[in-house]
């Protein structure tokens, strides 16, 4: 993991007040969700997590720390949160 983005995580868990699960981090290229890439994804170059939430408070408090400190991947699923700082134009998503 890229330290400088593993200390932004740590930034937006102080920010955010409540411990965070990191249900995916750094992926191996033979990852299964990897290998699919033509590619290397943002989890792969160490750049990602996905953050569990357990309700819509904590997932509104972690999108908005989250841009706040300048992420530039935002993924929102129901259960989790993908944060990343890719190099390129900055984008959001639904899972």
């Amino acid at each position: 993991m890229d330290p400088e983005f593993m200390e932004l995580v740590d930034e937006l868990r102080h920010r955010c007040d409540f411990p965070f699960i990191i249900t995916s981090g750094y992926r191996s290229l033979t990852h299964p969700i990897e290998a699919k890439k033509d590619v290397p994804g943002t989890h792969a170059q160490g750049l990602a997590a996905d953050i569990k939430v357990n309700n819509a408070s904590e997932r509104y408090t972690i999108i908005k720390n989250a841009l706040e400190l300048g992420f530039t991947g935002l993924g929102v699923a129901s259960t989790f949160i993908h944060v990343d700082t890719r190099g390129t134009t900055p984008v959001s998503w639904l899972y």
